[in-house]
């Protein structure tokens, strides 16, 4: 009787490069873009329908506690969009395109709503620190960058 290695040995996947995680971003940018016009439509729509439209020549006006929400809200819309397509498929229209795949580090598949969640809030702290989270790939054994470790997740290469 044979006894297989491959079923316990997990697969290692290759971790794809930065110039293409960044053309995903890029990617993934107009379609964030498009879903934000959409989102301030809805919100703009929905101010005048309850408030009525501003007189001819005056915009809208929102004071701070209406403008704090409606921001808020618009990052919500943001991180769902991610949340949503990772949990789901493990990638977004963009990630699809360059074949690559966001997955748990430990298992390989899908990651959580809760690791989904994390990585999202981590990969924004990781660009508002000038990109330092996306360098950290080059100083990590498992080329994850630091959303991806505090996440627990990874990002795997996919074949053609």
């Amino acid at each position: 009787m044979k006894t297989s290695q491959a079923s316990t040995t997990p697969i290692e996947y290759q971790s794809p490069g930065l110039i293409r995680i960044f053309a995903a971003m890029v990617y993934d940018s107009l379609l964030l873009a498009a879903i934000s016009i959409a989102y301030g439509a809805i919100v703009v729509g929905l101010r005048v329908l309850i408030q009525g439209r501003p007189e001819v020549g005056h915009r809208i006006q929102w004071d701070m506690l209406s403008g704090s929400v409606i921001s808020l809200g618009w990052l919500a819309v943001l991180v769902f969009f991610y949340v949503y397509f990772w949990h789901r498929f493990g990638q977004t229209l963009a990630m699809k395109t360059w074949r690559f795949k966001m997955v748990d580090a430990q298992t390989n598949q899908l990651a959580s709503y809760k690791q989904c969640v994390t990585r999202s809030f981590a990969a924004m702290l990781s660009f508002l620190l000038l990109g330092f989270g996306y360098w950290c790939k080059f100083f990590n054994p498992q080329q994850r960058m630091l959303h991806d470790v505090l996440s627990g997740t990874k990002l795997i290469l996919l074949k053609k």
